[in-house]
């Protein structure tokens, strides 16, 4: 019999703030994923020096409270959805493997981890969530339980709900050799155990699914992500996920086309594991190699069911930091464009955007509050220029996330990739000659599918290109930074590249839906100036001029010091409204100096919320 610890009716008023609505798994296609670590991303406290030895594998102090806090950081990327930490009772106690920090050791899933937060903490991020118009996605671990001690020696009763060895696989080690020693064999080792749960079993499956469909009803969860997809029977799968009744994407950990591109016919995605191997390899060195990256996307398009649900990365908790292979930013620059481009929905793990570099794990779990949240990191707004060209892309075209990309140019150190159909597609052209070196591509019309005399944007550096007569293109690759080509005609009124298309003049409207007309959100902007100066926020709501700088909001200086340079000021705006805006400099004499692009991006919420920024320089 299952038990239930969720106080569904405690939780209701939490979640009734809300609106949570679920995602079919076509709609995931259009979302942007951001991976955090529920114990490293942020603490209650919101500290940016609580000490985080990760090499010590201990809790650090992260939770669910401090996440919702610092929403705006990651909605200001661009991204819509969360994947965080699994969140069920963790195994007790210390060990030479660490302790559960990382959320993958249960030993009671009808009860929460303490450690992030309580069940109304969960609610309340679901519901913070869901205000914004974003997602939460759940980390699920259905292969097996953890025990602090040898796999001989278990003391089976202090699990829930499988408290007998009946429930579990006999203890032995996995031999990868070996696809049933996979499946019925312990992950883990003899330090802590992690013995396998019979998911053949009937029984099993039926405590699995009813207690999947009452999570995600209870906490609203529009996603979830599945771990050791491969060490379970694949028939366990289309139950569970019939039982969820969300998109789900599995990791079976293996960079192997033909061995991970069938179990989409059990699951609606999986994280793009050959893929990963592949960018990496390419990317991690000037001497990387393109071909094999050529090869292996054009395998993995002819073996994959169906790749816009495929979960594209080059990072997470198990991998080592890109930048832990190489210290060249143009080199990263590359590979993360080039990840999220391709086909897929997005996952960018946390750090990646200040680009720490760990190495394997546990180094690579760094806490993320030791960045100082900085917003103006380099790779902090490269990534947010790569979601707004991606989600520009899809606004534009329905058919977009159907059109698989596809190598159009190659050679020894470049590739070129082409996705969309003619008139919406958007060309990436990507080098590992880096930083140091520069590469020259000659791209044909018959590739790109661009036509003569064609205007077109790399919205990555905002530079103007117009294709020759025949519709070719010369592009340098200056100082070993991609290109990102995208028709002009596309971009008009899009806040992309403004100097070139425009500024879109009205909001748009999200999702959201919520009982407010008005809240009152306050922005605030950390820039040095001058007696006399002033500092104004302008956008392409009313309330915030339109974009005409006479009409612009003057921020407040009265907090302002050497140390924290800051300026605020409260704007009522329309929940659900997606705004544009940008901060301007007014000088004594009245001379505007506007912050570099990109233009500001921000959904409002259903509640009155802070938005931090920094100057873009």
């Amino acid at each position: 019999m299952m038990r239930s610890l969720f106080n569904y009716g405690a939780l209701l008023p939490l979640l009734a703030a809300g609106i949570a609505s679920g995602l079919t798994p076509a709609e995931w296609r259009k979302q942007s994923i951001y991976q955090v670590v529920t114990d490293r991303f942020a603490r209650t406290d919101l500290s940016t020096t609580a000490s985080c030895d990760t090499s010590a594998q201990i809790y650090c102090g992260g939770t669910w409270q401090g996440l919702i806090s610092k929403l705006d950081y990651i909605q200001g990327m661009g991204f819509t959805a969360v994947w965080i930490s699994p969140v069920v009772q963790q195994m007790a106690g210390n060990s030479a493997d660490g302790e559960s920090y990382h959320g993958y050791w249960a030993q009671d899933i009808y009860a929460l981890n303490s450690a992030f937060g309580t069940e109304a903490d969960l609610a309340a991020l679901s519901t913070a969530l869901h205000a914004r118009g974003m997602y939460l996605m759940v980390d699920v671990v259905t292969n097996h339980f953890a025990y602090l001690g040898c796999g001989t020696c278990l003391d089976y009763s202090i699990f829930n709900p499988f408290n007998s060895s009946s429930y579990f696989h006999p203890f032995c080690l996995i031999d990868y050799s070996n696809q049933t020693s996979i499946e019925v064999c312990w992950e883990g080792d003899n330090i802590v155990a992690l013995p396998d749960i019979k998911t053949e079993d009937t029984g099993v499956r039926s405590t699995w699914n009813s207690w999947i469909t009452s999570l995600i009803s209870t906490y609203s969860i529009d996603g979830l992500r599945i771990d050791s997809v491969k060490h379970q029977e694949q028939s366990f799968w289309p139950g569970f996920e019939a039982a969820g009744g969300v998109y789900m994407v599995g990791e079976v950990y293996d960079g192997d086309p033909a061995y991970v591109a069938p179990y989409q016919n059990y699951l609606d995605g999986l994280l793009d594991y050959p893929s990963y191997y592949w960018i990496t390899q390419a990317f991690q060195s000037t001497s990387g190699s393109i071909s094999n990256l050529v090869s292996g996307i054009n395998t993995l398009k002819a073996d994959a069911l169906n790749l816009s649900l495929y979960g594209s990365f080059l990072e997470n908790h198990d991998q080592a930091r890109f930048a832990s292979l190489t210290s060249d930013m143009a080199l990263a620059k590359n590979a993360i464009a080039f990840t999220m481009l391709k086909d897929g929905i997005p996952i960018v793990y946390q750090g990646q955007e200040q680009h720490y570099s760990g190495g394997s794990t546990p180094n690579n779990r760094e806490a993320l509050w030791l960045s100082g949240y900085s917003t103006t990191a380099e790779l902090y707004t490269w990534i947010t220029q790569l979601n707004q060209i991606r989600a520009q892309a899809i606004a534009q075209d329905v058919n977009y996330m159907s059109y698989n990309a596809w190598p159009v140019y190659s050679d020894s150190n470049n590739i070129a990739m082409r996705k969309g159909y003619d008139g919406y597609q958007v060309v990436g052209v990507f080098t590992n000659v880096g930083s140091s070196s520069s590469a020259t591509v000659t791209l044909s019309s018959s590739s790109t599918g661009f036509t003569a005399s064609q205007a077109l944007v790399d919205v990555m550096s905002c530079t103007a290109y117009t294709t020759t007569s025949s519709g070719d293109l010369t592009v340098t690759l200056s100082g070993g930074l991609p290109v990102v080509l995208y028709p002009l005609a596309r971009l008009s009124g899009s806040g992309i590249c403004s100097s070139l298309t425009g500024r879109t003049l009205t909001p748009t409207t999200s999702s959201t839906k919520c009982s407010a007309t008005a809240v009152a959100i306050t922005f605030d902007e950390l820039v040095t100036t001058a007696f006399g100066d002033a500092i104004k926020i302008v956008g392409n709501a009313t309330a915030l001029g339109s974009w005409n700088t006479g009409s612009a909001i003057a921020l407040d200086a009265s907090l302002y010091t050497s140390s924290n340079p800051l300026w605020s000021g409260p704007v009522s705006l329309a929940p659900g409204s997606v705004v544009q805006y940008k901060f301007i400099k007014v000088s004594s004499d009245g001379t505007v100096t506007w912050e570099a692009d990109p233009d500001h991006t921000y959904t409002v919420p259903c509640a009155a919320a802070t938005v931090s920024n920094t100057w873009q320089t």
